[in-house]
């Protein structure tokens, strides 16, 4: 059953709600429709730089009190940016969710782009402290590799150079012409009503800076990605930090289900192949994962796994060996019930959370994917056959269609562990 309500206004605004009668609390988040894909080179980090300037006071509140009002209800405040959009959100006692969404609607529609130095210390600091994250940089490294010169190829967190020079009006006008009505949806779970939420987002609106034209975000498809790269970088960590990855399939391509099972079967939980062979089996690595990202036209799908010297190549090799066997076909009944069995549990627990409803409904609106229902959802992964999880991993995970990325010591070494995993691509290094 459907308990969803949407309405859109004449601005272009979409609000969602979900009705949840059995909790006290209100999620509620403003989905903008920009992502690092959507900056130029010149610009390359702004889309994450106004998520922390949202919070460092609009025309009516001061950074101050936005943390003091936040405070003051017992609720949290945050905000986060990836490839394709901007998210807002709350979690409030429901009694408190009109103070929330009137500061938050004053953020997101009129920031003062105050203290706007002392915040490009702050994001400056956070690159660096990326920078010294090799287990987190290295996927910047790997999208990287796998998008090339394309906005996808680039990191969210942006550059220390465009941060520690980019201009007032540049940073305006990109939120200008990005956070406007027809780019937001509005979204909300829990006890509310739908009717409120609508009329406190029209009160929103009302404290926008006029005059501001209509935008329609048309990002330009990814024709075709690149051929697959190599990327080294050279740091005297203990460990290799090691990605494996490809260009992946979109979140409408109706394969996405078995690419969600083939990421638990190879690396998304303590029973799968990679966490058992590498880890459990063998030791070699502390932390070894499989992930997937699904974009508008594209998506990636990739390993990670950090390991000493000694055990790189192996762990590479292993990793290599598991991705084969998957793609030729060897996938026991049992392995792949246990895999769909995890992904709808996973699926049904966080239903229980107002937060993960509310990101639900406003990232399937943000992004145009269609809002199916959890029965829907249960009878697509039930409906998932081996022979589909096999063949995408054929068609994905192939050892020719692999980049890789590594942060380490040494370069000669990692090359020379790679040639057991993506030969054509350790011999072109």
């Amino acid at each position: 059953m459907q308990n969803w309500v949407l309405t859109e206004l004449d601005s272009g605004e979409r609000v969602v709600s979900e009705r949840l009668e059995h909790v006290r609390s209100a999620a509620v988040g403003y989905w903008i429709g920009a992502g690092s894909r959507d900056e130029q080179v010149a610009e390359a980090g702004v889309t994450h730089f106004i998520e922390h300037l949202l919070f460092k006071g609009t025309g009516r509140y001061s950074a101050l009190e936005i943390a003091e009002i936040f405070d003051g209800l017992g609720g949290e405040l945050n905000a986060a940016t990836s490839r394709e959009h901007t998210l807002v959100y709350a979690r409030v006692p429901d009694h408190h969710l009109e103070t929330a969404m009137d500061v938050m609607g004053d953020m997101v529609f009129a920031p003062s782009f105050d203290e706007l130095d002392a915040e490009r210390e702050v994001v400056l600091e956070e690159i660096a402290m990326y920078d010294d994250a090799p287990q987190e940089l290295v996927h910047d490294l790997i999208s990287e590799a796998v998008f090339g010169d394309h906005p996808l190829g680039r990191p969210v967190i942006g550059t220390a150079d465009v941060i520690s020079s980019i201009p007032r009006d540049s940073i305006a006008r990109y939120h200008d012409t990005m956070y406007v009505p027809g780019n937001i949806v509005v979204a909300a779970a829990g006890n509310i009503e739908h009717e409120r939420v609508v009329e406190l987002v029209e009160r929103a609106l009302e404290q926008r800076n006029g005059g501001r034209e209509q935008h329609v975000n048309m990002r330009p498809p990814l024709v075709q990605a690149p051929p697959p790269r190599l990327r080294f970088q050279r740091k005297e960590t203990e460990q290799y930090h090691v990605c494996l990855g490809a260009p992946g399939i979109s979140r409408s391509d109706r394969r996405r289900f078995a690419a969600s099972l083939l990421d638990a079967i190879l690396g998304g939980s303590a029973s799968s192949r990679l966490f058992q062979e590498i880890r459990e089996k063998r030791g070699m690595a502390y932390a070894v994962y499989s992930f997937v990202s699904q974009y508008t036209d594209t998506g990636q799908i990739g390993i990670y796994l950090g390991t000493r010297e000694d055990n790189l190549a192996e762990a590479l090799a292993i990793a290599a060996e598991q991705i084969a066997d998957v793609a030729a076909g060897n996938l026991p009944d049992r392995e792949l019930e246990r895999a769909k069995e995890n992904l709808k549990g996973r699926i049904l627990l966080s239903m229980e959370s107002t937060s993960t409803r509310m990101n639900r409904l406003g990232k399937s609106l943000i992004t145009d994917s269609e809002l199916l229902s959890l029965d829907r959802i249960v009878a697509e992964i039930d409906a998932v056959e081996k022979a589909s999880v096999s063949e995408l991993a054929a068609a994905l995970l192939a050892p020719e269609r692999l980049s890789a990325a590594c942060i380490g010591p040494d370069g000669d070494r990692f090359v020379a562990a790679l040639e057991r995993v993506a030969p054509d691509l350790a011999r072109a290094a």
